[in-house]
């Protein structure tokens, strides 16, 4: 396989890439509008645990229904994010986006006006089944709207949500909750969806959209083998992964994604082309997207709990302790949205996640009665570093070549990586600190961040391997060659 760049010449574009088409002027304002949106997926996922114990009391949820909370948007959202890429395809990109916000908005309503646990538990799913419509639809529409280095910029901007997403959502869920109430927590993204309903529809043109049979078989599997992984993995966090609540729902998901691909195999209109998987561009992003949103993840449950329990602080002064860490990540994907147009993607994603590394290590080292300064964020704000420019590293090589017509199927892949990694990064981090989690010891941490740590050396050399050499297919100039 040859994956050395190739640097056509101007009067010779790539083959199969026509010139780009003229910058729309409108694209900055567009690319707010989306990231203001994705940003209210991304802390619902940390905002509500923060929320959780006053939700609880409040609606007199037991254990089990308290998890159901957590769960239920992390399953649908998860679970439906192959068919919701499919359906920004088949819908239209901008009315994949409206139609998802349009119902997250309303389920938002519902869950912060909810009198009993089953119906926000409800509101819950409507929000991650509309997320996973909304989430693709809007990546689609970043990846087809720039071009060229412009391309790299937006998606460094994209990519920063995601890991500063679950510090605000720390943040906000302490504020919202000690002030007005949990409810708030739910009521803030009313007027947030409002607004970008009333404005995106003038600043992202319409795109007519691509026809063909949504192979509901291939759906059907697809988000049952997600949405059991996804159970499967938060029922190990809790209950251990020798339990028979974490291995059979693992277990179902192994049969559903081989059923998946037989499936895949034999219909004429697959859900997701086998051909497209293989592709070195895409196999590449889906080792990097799980791998950082894990390790980010991770990150800020054990810090939290580090935080909370053995050094006494709040969910708001939690919240406030992330935000170096939230700006590490947006620095990490800023320079790694610059780096990546000039040396290529491989060196930027290999010394992400050595910096992840390093940084994981050096948590490993904090001392039961530590200090945050010292102990926390040297190491925290360097994994934050790491991750940000690997979000990006995994965005630009996965997206490195795709079409208009399969920009929404690529964004579903991209994005269920990184709902499916940072599932299996807490549960990880869960099973593996055990009892420092609501203890008074350390030792816990410890283990996990060294796990973890030992795991990001392991991918940065994977990336060295995997992911092709030269700059990413931005349409024109040097590109991957696969």
């Amino acid at each position: 396989m040859h994956d050395r760049a190739t640097a056509p010449s101007p009067a010779h574009p790539p083959h199969g890439h026509p010139p780009a088409p003229p910058a729309d002027p409108r694209r900055w304002r567009a690319l707010a509008l989306l990231c203001a949106a994705q940003s209210m997926l991304i802390i619902d996922i940390t905002v509500v645990n923060v929320a959780l114990p006053s939700v609880a009391a409040d609606l007199h949820l037991g254990r089990g229904g308290q998890t159901w909370v957590v769960t239920a948007y992390s399953l649908c959202f998860g679970g439906l994010l192959l068919l919701g890429g499919r359906l920004a395809d088949a819908l239209g990109r901008r009315r994949a986006f409206l139609l998802g916000l349009a119902l997250f908005t309303a389920a938002s309503l519902i869950s912060g006006l909810a009198a009993t646990g089953g119906v926000l538990i409800a509101g819950r799913a409507a929000q991650g089944v509309a997320a996973a419509l909304l989430s693709p639809a809007a990546l689609s529409i970043v990846t087809t709207t720039f071009h060229g280095a412009e391309r790299n910029r937006a998606l460094g901007v994209w990519a920063a949500i995601g890991g500063t997403g679950a510090a605000v959502g720390v943040l906000a869920g302490g504020l919202l909750t000690s002030g007005p109430g949990w409810e708030w927590v739910f009521f803030v993204n009313v007027p947030v969806g409002l607004a970008v309903l009333a404005l995106l529809p003038a600043a992202v043109p319409p795109v007519a959209p691509v026809r063909r049979p949504l192979d509901p078989g291939g759906a059907v599997t697809a988000t049952l083998a997600a949405a059991a992984l996804i159970y499967g993995l938060v029922q190990a966090g809790e209950h251990g992964w020798g339990s028979a609540r974490a291995l059979i729902p693992l277990a179902a998901a192994v049969v559903l994604a081989l059923a998946f691909l037989l499936i895949e195999r034999a219909v004429r209109t697959p859900l997701v082309p086998p051909a497209l998987l293989r592709r070195r561009t895409i196999a590449s992003g889906n080792v990097l997207m799980p791998a950082a949103s894990a390790l980010l993840l991770s990150g800020f449950f054990l810090c939290s709990q580090y935080l909370q329990n053995l050094l006494g602080f709040s969910a708001v002064e939690t919240g406030l302790a992330f935000l170096p860490a939230a700006a590490a990540t947006i620095a990490g994907a800023h320079l790694a949205s610059h780096l990546a147009g000039r040396t290529g993607t491989r060196p930027v994603a290999a010394a992400g996640f050595l910096a992840a590394a390093a940084g994981a290590l050096l948590l490993s080292r904090a001392p039961a009665a530590g200090h945050v300064l010292p102990d926390v964020l040297p190491g925290f704000v360097l994994l934050a570093l790491g991750a940000g420019a690997g979000f990006v590293c995994a965005t630009t090589t996965a997206m490195s070549g795709i079409g208009h017509e399969e920009a929404g199927l690529a964004s579903g892949v991209v994005s269920t990586g990184h709902e499916i990694g940072g599932a299996l990064g807490v549960a990880l981090a869960t099973a593996l600190a055990g009892a420092s989690i609501g203890g008074r010891t350390a030792g816990g941490f410890h283990t996990a961040f060294t796990a973890f740590g030992v795991a990001a050396a392991a991918v940065a050399l994977l990336a060295l391997v995997l992911v092709p050499r030269g700059r990413p297919d931005l349409g024109d100039g040097p590109v991957f060659a696969h």
